[in-house]
Parts: C-alpha cells; sequence; structure tokens
C-alpha cells in the first residue's frame, strides 16, 4: 500500500526536497513524458493572459524557468518565484528575475504585477487560498492569471488509459531518466486537488469573479484563467 500523503509544513519539506532532488533532469523527463506537449501547453497559458506588450507578470514555482522564457518570447516583463534552491540553480533564463521564496508568502508589493503563471505546481501548495489570496493581493485590478495544470480527462475510456499512463508508465520513465520514488509521488500528488469547479470557485471568491477552467489535450491538461476585479 501506497504511504499516506504529506500533509501541511511536512508537505512543504517534502516537495521542497524532491524537486531539489530532481531539478537537473526536469525539463528532459517532462519533454519525454508529455511527448513534448507541454511545450505547446505552456504557450496556450501565455497567450490566455492577453496583456499589454512589456506587461510585469510573475511565474509562481517556476521551476527551471520554461514559462518565464515563454513570456519573454512574448514580450512580457518576467520575474520567476521558486521555494526550490535546486531548481533556481537549474535554471537557463535570459533577462528574467529569479526570487527564492514561498509563493504563499510573495515578497512583492500590492498591486505590483500585471499577470500571473504557474505550471503544473498548483498540487504542491499546501492550501490553494492562500495562494489564489496572495495572488490577488500582488496584481492590480485588471491583472490575469493562467494557471496549469494536469488533469484527468472526462472520457472514460480516455481516462482509464490516461490512469494507466499517469500512475505507471511516468514512474517507470522518471525512475529511467532521474528518480523513480519522486516520479511516484507526482502522480499521487493529484490527489490534493480539489475538483475543478471547486478551484474555479475559489479563485473568483479570490477577486477572479470571471474565473475559469479550460481543458486542453482532451482534458489530460487543464488551464485556469481569470482576471482580477
Amino acid at each position: 500500500m501506497s504511504r499516506p500523503l504529506p500533509q501541511g509544513d511536512e508537505k512543504a519539506r517534502a516537495v521542497r526536497g524532491l524537486f531539489d532532488t530532481i531539478a537537473g533532469r526536469y525539463d528532459l523527463v517532462n519533454r519525454v513524458m508529455t511527448f513534448g506537449m507541454d511545450v505547446g501547453w505552456r504557450r496556450r497559458a501565455v497567450r490566455e493572459l492577453r496583456l499589454p506588450g512589456g506587461a510585469l507578470v510573475l511565474d509562481l514555482a517556476c521551476g527551471t524557468g520554461d514559462l518565464c522564457n515563454e513570456l519573454r518570447r512574448s514580450g512580457y516583463r518576467a520575474v520567476g518565484v521558486d521555494f526550490s534552491h535546486g531548481m533556481l540553480a537549474n535554471a537557463t533564463v535570459d533577462g528574467v528575475g529569479l526570487v527564492q521564496a514561498d509563493i504563499l508568502r510573495l515578497p512583492i508589493a500590492d498591486g505590483a504585477a500585471e499577470g500571473a503563471t504557474c505550471g503544473f505546481a498548483l498540487r504542491n501548495v499546501t492550501d490553494l487560498r492562500p495562494l489564489f489570496d496572495e495572488t490577488a493581493r500582488v496584481l492590480r485590478p485588471g491583472g490575469r492569471i493562467a494557471f496549469l495544470e494536469a488533469s484527468q480527462p472526462d472520457n472514460r475510456v480516455l481516462a482509464a488509459g490516461h490512469r494507466v499512463y499517469f500512475h505507471k508508465v511516468v514512474p517507470l520513465i522518471g525512475g529511467a531518466l532521474s528518480d523513480r520514488e519522486a516520479y511516484s509521488y507526482l502522480p499521487r500528488s493529484m490527489s490534493y486537488l480539489p475538483p475543478p469547479e471547486a478551484m474555479v470557485e475559489m479563485l473568483r471568491e479570490a477577486r477572479f469573479t470571471d474565473a475559469r477552467r479550460i481543458q486542453i489535450s482532451g482534458g489530460i491538461a487543464q488551464l485556469f484563467v481569470g482576471t482580477r476585479d
């Protein structure tokens, strides 16, 4: 039987240690296990911001900087924030500021940014409500969010195939290329996420009143977008 997933402060410590461990090969494993689709998913997230050129966008839990680079290519000023030293040390970014910090307690002034992105990290925070509230705090009115996360298809046949791939094949790929224990945890961590409709409601309560969910690639990925009131 699988070990219970960590909670609270234990979860924060476990997640930091996990990402420090896999940082060196994180991008490679992402490309292999998604067949390169993660690149298109990030581009879609950035397109959904629909902000003026030169807007300041925070990439929360930025990892090694893939979304930061996509933001830069799209004409935005990007600042990446992550609490994993290993991920930031392996970041390959150009013209992007990087900050080591907890995204639940951002060292950023109220209303300082115009947009925020987050790629595949919502299930790794200890509590989504403080994250959404903190994001609303640092965005000015009219600011946009695009939060990208893994998902499970609604179609039963697709969901069954995806479940086998995500829980059986992904750990094998992760074990061959990086760390099997870490890539066994990541599929299990999907259980941290509330139902999509609950996440949309949380965002609306956090002043993103037009928040909505977009399914991508048949539902194996999802994007939460919204505008700060």
